[in-house]
């Protein structure tokens, strides 16, 4: 061919005459074939057939290459995947499963997935869903999607899966795939929420009830003490009137356990030692709980200290503890354990997921009965209850529930049919000394002559708090609300020593009530009273420092004692 000039690199190497090829390729050609003679010839057709021939053998061969590099990679993806990934044949015949499919199913990696069917991965329920639903709709619409579960090593795994049905250009089915994720967690953490969520709602309404119940119970226990101090002590009428005494006392044992449920309850929280409480405890608990039932105590020498109202943790052990014993009718064994917990990473349980850190744990274990699956899904709903009619108000574990949340802990349930349960307690460890040692009351004069505004917008309560305090010889200004306590303290020429305000007022709240006359009386002091706080002088449910605050019911004796340790600043 004398039409082109010869390349330089050709004619430098000697190279005289040479022909051209294009290797093949499915999309675009691979390259070029040369062949060069270093003396002229004419090359002729079979010459040129040859070396065509050749390029296809190249063109093949780096397909194949290339092809087999691609799989290489989509193999390395799906094995670093997590999710299961399956193929199989239109006989449903497994062709290959991955690493994560493995794990998930509890397939030896040594075992050859391909003897086995995509049946075999599910249970009888998941079977019956793929045979009859997944894979039909999959050959009807290339794809199905749904929730189902698959065979795990511990039983059945709940799994978020796609099955494909992969058509040859012609249209056939050719294979399936099955992509498949397991739920497990995610339907646990939504099972989390749903149970907050209902646990918040019911504590809203127990709530609620606990404040209306609390003014009611003001009222009736406040109007009995007054009939109580008219009457002589040998009056018959007096047994009556005792009877309705303790009944509202015990109704108002009853909404302080919905308000510690609800998070409402007021605590003074202190930094106490677990172990001093326990110990303290065991006498009380092997009276209460009877000889049928062993009680063994394994305090750790080392437990830190915990912050936590000492009132409500003994609330929460004795609940615990008459719990187990109910749960032991012939007798059995309690064992109450603590220990310091160091958790390096969140811990999950079915109910929360406990965070990582520092904690002194709780645990108060019976050989009682156990707990079925439904039952310690309800087990600290309030007004649940296992036991017969008139033997369990169902407020016991919920007041328990309570309690942790507000001490800012965790309560971790286990329990197995007729092997007994354990109630797990993880409260945050702090680092400080030995409990404070409560002070005693000192004896106090409960009368007195000072001047008392009293902003209630309960009637009934109004009322007696009033003829209470005039009993005692105080002087007393009431208004039904914020704006009519104002009115009267700024006709009152004299000096007002003590505010008595419920917290929950319409239109102003107590605490903007002390706050505004605070400002124009800068010397009046202030006592808080409500059967259901909200933030106003609040954190969380605990009493801010400084704050004087009487939780409804109240006995008139006690906001007598109230009275003078605010006025006299004995707080």
């Amino acid at each position: 061919e004398r039409r082109f000039p010869v390349p330089p690199a050709a004619a430098n190497g000697g190279l005289a005459c040479g022909m051209s090829v294009i290797i093949p390729g499915a999309q675009q050609p691979f390259g070029v074939l040369d062949a060069h003679s270093h003396r002229e010839r004419k090359f002729t057709r079979d010459d040129l057939n040859f070396l065509q021939a050749v390029a296809n053998i190249l063109a093949t061969t780096i397909g194949r290459n290339q092809a087999e590099e691609a799989r290489a990679r989509l193999v390395a993806i799906l094995e670093a995947t997590t999710d299961f990934v399956a193929i199989a044949g239109v006989d449903h015949r497994v062709l290959y499963l991955n690493r994560a499919g493995r794990a998930l199913t509890g397939l030896p990696a040594a075992e050859n997935a391909a003897g086995r069917t995509l049946l075999d991965f599910y249970p009888e329920e998941g079977r019956k869903a793929l045979r009859t639903e997944a894979l039909p709709a999959a050959l009807r619409k290339g794809a199905w999607s749904g929730e189902t579960a698959l065979k795990g090593p511990a039983g059945a795994v709940a799994v978020s899966q796609v099955v494909l049905a992969h058509r040859s250009p012609a249209g056939a089915v050719e294979f399936f795939s099955v992509i498949a994720r397991d739920i497990s967690e995610q339907q646990r953490l939504e099972e989390q929420f749903r149970q907050a969520q209902k646990m918040e709602a019911v504590g809203r309404l127990a709530a609620g009830v606990a404040h209306d119940f609390n003014n009611l119970l003001t009222a009736i226990l406040g109007t009995t003490d007054l009939m109580l101090e008219d009457l002589a002590t040998d009056d018959p009428d007096r047994e009556g009137l005792l009877d309705i005494r303790s009944a509202s006392e015990r109704a108002a044992v009853l909404t302080r356990q919905l308000l510690t449920f609800s998070r409402q309850q007021v605590v003074s929280p202190q930094v106490l030692r677990l172990n001093d409480l326990v110990l303290e405890l065991e006498k009380l608990l092997r009276r209460l709980l009877g000889e049928d039932v062993a009680i063994r105590v394994a305090v750790a020498p080392d437990c830190g200290g915990v912050k936590a109202d000492p009132g409500q943790l003994e609330q929460v052990i004795v609940n615990l503890a008459v719990n187990a014993r109910d749960a032991m009718p012939n007798g059995g064994r309690l064992t109450l354990e603590t220990k310091n917990v160091d958790l390096d990473a969140d811990y999950p349980t079915d109910r929360v997921t406990i965070p990582a850190g520092r904690y002194v744990m709780l645990a108060v274990t019976d050989t009682g009965t156990g707990m079925d699956a439904p039952t310690k899904a309800r087990i600290f709903e309030p007004f649940f209850t296992t036991k017969p009619v008139g033997k369990g108000t169902g407020l016991g574990l919920a007041t328990v529930y309570g309690a942790v949340q507000q001490s800012g802990g965790f309560i971790w349930l286990y329990s197995e049919v007729g092997q007994g349960t354990s109630f797990k307690i993880y409260l945050p460890r702090v680092d400080a000394g030995e409990a404070q040692a409560a002070a005693e009351e000192a004896a106090v004069v409960l009368d007195g002559s000072e001047t008392v505004l009293v902003a209630e917008d309960e009637d009934a309560v109004r009322q007696i708090i009033e003829e209470a305090l005039q009993a005692r010889g105080y002087r007393v200004m009431v208004a039904r609300d914020g704006n009519e306590a104002l009115a009267l303290a700024g006709r009152h020429t004299g000096q007002i020593d003590l505010l008595v305000t419920d917290v929950v007022m319409p239109d102003m709240n107590g605490r903007e009530l002390s706050q505004r006359l605070t400002q124009v009386r800068p010397t009046i002091k202030t006592l808080y009273l409500s059967g259901y706080t909200d933030d106003a002088i609040l954190h969380h449910g605990v009493l801010q420092e400084g704050v004087a605050f009487l939780q409804k019911p109240f006995s008139l004796g006690v906001l007598a004692r109230k009275i003078r340790d605010v006025i006299e600043a004995r707080l």
